[in-house]
């Protein structure tokens, strides 16, 4: 009789399947001594748990299929599950255990949990009713190319980590480039070159360290209090985290007012006279994040005359297209880039609209010697006769980290998988269903377009006190609050608000990958129920 099995013999045995407190702290008491058995006598580990193989082949055959059932099972079924999430903060904590387990867990066991207390919790970004944000795209090719950069684990920090993924991810980088009809001097076929970040946030921080470390160049270090960079309020909020990062000083981050007569876009006039107001002040201008297709409403911000006054004052000029840049590759969006050859860096975000799976930031530089001179490491143990010969890039020179994924592979394998003519179907596929929205909505006299809609964004609300009788008490912003609640209450569908120029409206954005045409009609139906169904409590009261 072995160990466990002398301690078993003293464990109480309840009668009739019911457990005291004592059998329930008996138990408790022979776990916590088997666990220190498990600490304290590592011999008995392996006749415990086996020979420990982390990654056996056939065991990852057999759990991968399982995986992959399950996933094609969630993608089939998404629409039963609350689009978004209904539980309370904290609900996960109380379901898991406080401790680690000291044994292995079974694989079925394990999925079990995750339908049982994971999917609970999720907001469901790939539901087709999920209007909410801006997408986050996905495709069956992009998956498995993900599948093989997971399998690979390659961790390419230079050319010679994985001359494939660098090779590649260069490639890929110039097709996207010729997909948007960039010049030249952003392609490595040419004078400059690009790189796959994770986020815009990571692009635009590596944009501003490299302006920076350019204007240091010539007023010294002592100077970096002087610098200045410039962006609209519309600009995403991670330019000033990105700023600030960067050591720029909060009070020098000038987010310029734009207005609702110029569709909320930065004025290249206002730029020019706050550029001039700084130098007379004494200060530095370093840096400008111009934006297509802002966050809140899409706002275009017109790059040649903003580029234009940035480059008299000698700014970099950086192109923030994390979401809109993606409809460029189709040839009716091309004139939005007009311009960019002025430009010193551009991003687009695949990921949201491009069919790529989180995370997937593509930065586009026209002197790639600028972002390496800031960010360049040599450590004695990655020197090598490739890196030393400077005839090949080294990735980890163009990003804040070393480390990086193969994530080039996930772009391959979709656009070979579905070519340049299927991606711009799925581009304007995402438009059509959103201009029916737009129509829709402009066919009900109690609602209103707020702003123009520009790709597959619509932002529009409900008009002031269309209820009939009432109180009248309620204002614009708490009526369309009132909807947003209710609409997003049901689990049905999920679209969010935002608050511009002072005005607050609802934002639906088209765009998940398993959205069709009933679902946005279908929507439009849920919104127009909640608001006869608000009519209807006015009434009462």
């Amino acid at each position: 009789m072995g160990i466990l099995d002398s301690n078993m013999l003293s464990l109480p045995q309840p009668q009739a399947n019911s457990w005291t407190p004592s059998h329930r702290r008996h138990c408790r008491c022979f776990c916590l001594e088997l666990m220190g058995l498990l600490d304290s006598n590592s011999a008995l580990s392996p006749s415990l748990v086996g020979e420990f193989k982390p990654l056996n082949p056939e065991e990852f055959r057999k759990q991968a299929h399982q995986m992959v059932d399950f996933i094609a099972d969630y993608y089939n079924s998404i629409e039963k599950h609350p689009v978004l999430s209904q539980v309370e903060p904290g609900y996960l904590r109380s379901r898991l255990p406080d401790a680690p387990p000291h044994l292995p867990e079974s694989f079925d066991v394990i999925m079990r949990d995750v339908e049982k207390d994971i999917i609970p919790g999720m907001t469901h970004w790939l539901s087709p009713n999920f209007f909410a944000f801006f997408p986050a795209t996905v495709s069956s090719a992009a998956f498995v190319g993900e599948m093989l950069c997971t399998a690979f684990n390659s961790v390419g920090f230079n050319w010679l980590a994985c001359p494939a993924a660098t090779e590649l991810e260069m490639v890929v980088m110039d097709w996207l480039a010729t997909m948007l009809k960039l010049p030249k001097s952003f392609m490595f076929s040419g004078t400059g070159g690009g790189v796959m970040q994770a986020t815009s946030s990571e692009a635009i921080l590596c944009t501003v360290i490299a302006a920076r470390d350019r204007a240091l160049e010539i007023i010294g270090v002592e100077g970096i209090g002087k610098l200045v960079v410039y962006a609209s309020d519309q600009t995403h909020s991670t330019y000033k985290k990105a700023c600030k990062s960067a050591g720029i000083l909060p009070c020098n981050i000038r987010l310029l007012p734009t207005t609702q007569a110029e569709n909320f876009s930065l004025s290249p006039a206002l730029l020019r006279t706050v550029i001039e107001g700084d130098m007379a002040a004494g200060l530095v201008p370093t840096h400008l994040c111009a934006t297509l297709g802002t966050t809140s409403t899409t706002a275009i911000d017109s790059i040649r005359p903003l580029a234009g006054v940035a480059n008299d004052y000698g700014l970099w000029v950086h192109l923030d297209a994390a979401y809109a840049g993606s409809a460029c590759i189709c040839p009716e969006f091309h004139h939005l880039l007009d311009g960019i050859e002025l430009v010193n860096s551009l991003s687009i975000s695949p990921h949201k609209w491009l069919l790529s799976y989180l995370d997937c930031c593509c930065l586009w530089v026209k002197q790639p010697g600028q972002i390496t001179c800031s960010l360049s490491t040599n450590p004695e143990y990655l020197k090598n006769k490739a890196s030393e010969s400077g005839s090949v890039v080294e990735y980890k020179d163009w990003q804040m980290g070393t480390g990086r994924k193969f994530k080039a592979l996930r772009l391959w394998f979709m656009i070979r998988s579905y070519g340049v003519d299927n991606l711009q179907s799925h581009i304007r596929s995402d438009i059509r269903m959103a201009k029916l929205f737009e129509s829709l909505v402009s066919s009900d006299p109690r609602f209103e377009i707020v702003t123009p809609r520009l790709f597959s964004l619509v932002c529009f609300r409900l008009k002031l006190n269309p209820l009939g009788t009432g109180t009248g008490t309620v204002t614009v912003e708490g009526l369309n609050r009132m909807l947003l609640d209710r609409v997003n209450s049901t689990g049905r569908v999920y679209i969010t608000h935002t608050i511009v120029g002072g005005i607050y409206m609802l934002r639906f954005a088209v765009g998940s990958t398993l959205t069709e045409e009933h679902h946005v009609v279908a929507a439009w139906k849920l919104i127009k129920e909640e608001a006869d169904a608000m009519h209807s409590l006015d009434e009462g009261e």
